[in-house]
């Protein structure tokens, strides 16, 4: 116990010290959301890959512009690259596999008060649908997302919007994610965002990872 404990501290320092110092890697807007404003296409698709595998997303702006917006931006700045998915529920019945956390602390807490105002939802939230997770209103969205694993259709008169459908036989890789630690994760979102992928990699080293995303040319 107190070998884990030194080691979670160890990571814990090594992202704050990756935080706080040294260039900031990556895409500009990742650190300034204000560079990611573009519009995004009627229509669109993309791939993630995964540590389960790859799977393809069809997107439709009409569906959720605010929202479809955000995820464009998102994935073309590389915001998902190294993300983990840190809520998959499974049990009683299959519900969601949520991610959106950015792995590193410094990224989170630019993104974390980018508010997007709400989109009514025009499609239901059925199995194999991603849709915005949000805090109790659709004006908290801002970068998590979640793969719908069953058919949750009371989600749509709580106002989450879907905003892309899953291809093929996607939801076979979906399926893979790891579910072992079930809600556990989840409650800990507070230490998430402050201590990235160090925090989730010393407790729950077994969680699936995105370990990029890409729109399809």
């Amino acid at each position: 116990m107190a070998s884990r404990c030194l080691l979670r501290a160890c990571f814990a320092l090594i992202a704050l010290s990756a935080c706080n110092s040294g260039p900031k890697d990556g895409n500009p807007a990742l650190w300034d959301p204000s560079l990611a404003k573009a519009e995004a296409p009627a229509t669109f698709s993309v791939k993630f890959d995964t540590s389960a595998g790859e799977v393809t997303v069809n997107c439709h702006r009409e569906w959720a512009p605010h929202g479809v917006d955000r995820f464009y931006n998102l994935v073309s700045i590389g915001y998902y690259d190294d993300v983990t998915i840190f809520r998959v529920v499974t049990k009683p019945t299959p519900f969601v596999a949520q991610f959106g956390i950015h792995g590193t602390p410094g990224v989170n807490s630019g993104w974390e008060g980018q508010n997007l105002p709400a989109d009514p939802p025009k499609e239901t939230n059925r199995r194999g649908t991603l849709t915005y997770a949000m805090a109790g209103s659709p004006t908290t969205r801002t970068t998590q997302l979640f793969f719908n694993l069953g058919n949750n259709k009371n989600l749509d008169k709580m106002g989450f919007a879907p905003i892309c459908e899953v291809a093929g036989e996607g939801m076979n890789v979906v399926d893979k994610f790891h579910d072992g630690y079930g809600e556990t994760p989840s409650r800990a979102q507070g230490k998430i965002a402050k201590e990235g992928n160090a925090f989730l990699r010393a407790e729950f080293p077994n969680l699936s990872v995105i370990r990029s995303a890409r729109i399809v040319p």
